[in-house]
């Protein structure tokens, strides 16, 4: 329900408690006034808006506004207004209007979306972005794609097989959603199971920032010398930068691709297949159930000859060459039929493919006929938890009456449950409808799974991020939102739970160290070379060296003194006697075996001491050893002080491996993280931030998060293990890595 109340509007504001929320309600008065208990835009502030891009350009009249008060959600919210921009400068200039103002923006697509962030339930203006739908170059050679961010998903993997290569994230809105919608949310689809989801396959963003700047993070290129800005905004729902245009990367189409209609009396045998298949280390395309409710509201409106006696069917593509396809086939098969399975079938043209997958991808619309409305929960958890997560929800839907079909991503553990809805305004069955829906997320979550594998959490489940994350965790999110969006313009009110006292930025907000690390604070820290075996000691000494004011050098075992890296003829600042001095390069040297730490000195020098003490250093080899190998789930958890080597020869005894190369014999996993190194064989398997599942890292006061979940599909807030990739260090102790892994191929030539 919209929420046009003074509070709401408050809480489209930062609370950072150095500034007094007094001056914020004055400030937002000041462009808006009453309107019976509404707060609304005043009358010269729309004027402003409605000259500030080209006629035909700007709309604030209701009947334009009410028709994007909703998405393909349930949530609602009418704007004050709705712009639509046609370059990135025209982006650029209504983001330094709402920042003059102080006007919410909530950037939009195609309205696809499904957990409402894309609805203005704080009010605001809507950025529709449908005529940005440029496709603006291929490069057949390079393999990549630059569009704009209102390119239809469908459309823009069609131009690219066009020249024989192909976009694989395929939601199943795909003939309708955006590009930049997808990267907004970094939605998934069927062929993830294989190939990735939206951020792998983004390398690059033309942004507008929350104060109008128009920036480029990452580019054509599959590496660049700067923090992965790039895969932060990649899922971050439109809150920390506008999308203006986008940079792809493109793979080979699969010369030859055959569709598997396996066929079942139980979800519980097709859950088992699922599982059976990846443990013989195979890989196909897609992985996708439909239990029979789903069938038979499918199959009347796509007829493709799904039986709808079958109480489940699993959809599998196996692609690659041509000759390798019946192997593939003849192999998962024998497995099918271990599984108990009732029949298979096999597409034997792309026609009957095509109905297939027609089937699939159109259950949300053919679900329309029989209900005026559904809702999809969209939960995550790892494989192996598949089936007793069905377990766990049959009975909750069979205890608040609910009539439920399910849709699986099955091979990433991505699950539907499709609630339909007779009646939306009866609230009683709404209540029901999410009283249900908070307790299947509560029992993902249970499972170690995440509350939102491709749909987002936007307004619908904000307030169940605290299920999730620990304060810790939604603190560091809200740091990074207040780094890009200070005055927290850009779509207000998503992700973070509701807040209870209008103080307060979200619920459970607090900026208490001893609450968000739960340890004593230390000041004994002396050693030179500390060695913490744990994340609580990182975090406790980090804290400790923090308050002194100390600088930290990371490395495995006992770390060199620093080096000279700048040996250019500069000047250079030491305040070793409180006077301030100008030392030449031959002077640096003999400064730092010192144990001074010199910087070049600024053009003018105005500080007291621009000098420290020796640097501490931390050692990361007590950080080390196998914490966790899930071979059924195809990941390990290990300490990031645990060479790459000790990895791979753990791994090799079961016969999977990590695709990951170093030309150091004692590199280790969290130096090859944090300097990014990777290797050729992310021709084959992708570079090291799509191998990374997760990450534990202690920050420099003192707050231990986990950046993830031991699953590929989890869009449950800012994805911050991207932002860990190639930082050096810079922003905290990695002091455990989760990886995905894979089987040995079974022949290899060079």
């Amino acid at each position: 329900m919209q929420n046009t109340s003074a509070e709401s509007h408050i809480q489209s504001f930062p609370r950072q408690s150095i500034l007094s929320y007094v001056t914020l309600f004055n400030r937002l008065t000041d462009v808006m006034i009453w309107k019976g208990d509404t707060l609304m835009l005043q009358t010269a502030v729309l004027n402003s808006l409605r000259t500030l891009l080209p006629k035909g350009q700007v709309f604030t009249d209701r009947a334009s506004l009410i028709a994007y008060e909703v998405d393909a959600g349930m949530d609602r919210g009418v704007p004050e207004g709705v712009v639509f921009p046609k370059t990135a400068d025209e982006v650029a200039r209504v983001v330094a209007w709402a920042e003059k103002y102080h006007v919410p923006l909530i950037g939009r697509g195609a309205g696809t979306g499904l957990s409402g962030g894309a609805v203005a339930d704080r009010g605001g203006v809507i950025v529709a972005f449908s005529h940005m739908n440029h496709i603006l170059d291929v490069d057949v050679v390079g393999r990549s794609i630059v569009a704009e961010p209102a390119v239809i998903n469908l459309h823009l993997d069609n131009a690219a097989k066009a020249h024989g290569l192909y976009f694989p994230p395929d939601p199943a809105s795909q003939r309708a959603s955006t590009i930049g919608g997808n990267v907004s949310e970094n939605s998934g689809g069927p062929h993830c199971f294989k190939y990735g989801v939206t951020t792998n396959y983004i390398t690059g963003l033309d942004v507008v920032l929350a104060d109008g700047r128009r920036v480029r993070v990452g580019g054509r290129a599959l590496d660049y010398p700067e923090y992965d800005l790039c895969g932060l905004i990649t899922g971050s729902e439109g809150m920390l930068a506008l999308i203006t245009g986008i940079y792809g990367r493109l793979v080979r189409n699969p010369p030859g691709i055959k569709t598997l209609l396996a066929i079942f009396e139980s979800v519980e045998q097709a859950s088992s297949a699922v599982s059976a298949i990846i443990a013989a280390g195979l890989l196909p395309a897609t992985m996708e159930m439909m239990d029979n409710k789903i069938i038979n509201i499918a199959e009347p409106f796509a007829h493709a000859g799904l039986p709808l006696d079958a109480e489940a069917v699993l959809v599998m593509d196996v692609d690659g060459y041509p000759e390798s396809l019946e192997t593939q086939i003849a192999e998962i098969d024998s497995i099918l039929h271990q599984q108990g399975v009732r029949e298979i079938r096999i597409s034997n043209s792309e026609e009957e493919r095509a109905k297939i997958w027609l089937a699939r991808k159109s259950v949300a619309g053919a679900i329309t006929r029989l209900t005026p409305a559904y809702y999809t929960v969209d939960i995550t958890v790892p494989r192996s938890k598949l089936r007793d997560i069905l377990d766990d929800v049959n009975p909750i839907c069979e205890r608040y009456n609910l009539r439920v079909g399910y849709l699986m991503h099955a091979g990433d553990g991505n699950l539907h449950p499709m609630v339909l809805i007779p009646d939306p305004r009866d609230p009683e069955l709404m209540h029901r409808v999410h009283a249900a829906g908070w307790e299947m997320v509560k029992c993902c979550v249970d499972m170690g799974g995440s509350l939102t594998g491709e749909h987002g959490v936007g307004i619908e489940k904000r307030d169940y991020m605290s299920l999730m994350h620990k304060p810790a965790e939604l603190l560091a999110m809200w740091d990074v939102k207040q780094v890009f969006d200070p005055d927290n313009i850009l779509n207000p009110g998503k992700l973070f739970p509701t807040p209870e006292d209008v103080s307060m930025p979200y619920a459970g907000y607090t900026t208490s160290t001893g609450e968000l690390v739960g340890i004593a604070f230390q000041h004994d820290v002396d050693s030179e070379n500390l060695t913490p075996t744990t994340a609580e000691e990182a975090s406790q000494m980090l804290l400790s060296l923090s308050s002194e004011k100390r600088e930290v050098l990371i490395g495995h075992a006992t770390i060199p003194p620093r080096e000279v890296l700048d040996t250019r003829p500069l000047s250079y600042a030491t305040d070793a006697a409180n006077t301030l001095e100008v030392l030449d390069a031959s002077a640096v040297e003999v400064m730092m075996d010192e144990g001074y730490t010199v910087v070049p000195a600024a053009t003018t020098v105005s500080t007291k001491p621009v000098i420290s003490s020796t640097p501490a250093r931390l050692r990361t080899d007590g950080l080390s050893g196998i914490k966790t190998y899930a071979p059924d789930d195809l990941y390990i958890t290990a300490g990031a002080g645990t060479t790459l080597r000790e990895v791979q020869d753990f791994l090799a005894r079961d016969g999977k491996y990590l695709p990951l190369a170093a030309p150091w014999p004692d590199a280790t996993l969290g130096g090859l993280v944090a300097a990014n190194v990777n290797a050729p064989l992310r021709m084959r398997y992708g570079s090291l931030r799509d191998l990374l599942l997760y990450a534990t890292v202690a920050l420099a006061d003192g707050r231990i998060i986990r950046t993830g979940r031991p699953i590929v599909k989890n869009v449950a807030g800012y994805d911050m293990t991207k932002i860990f990739v190639g930082s050096h260090g810079t922003l905290g102790l990695l002091t455990d890595v989760t990886f995905k892994f894979f089987t040995q191929p079974r022949t290899r030539r060079t």
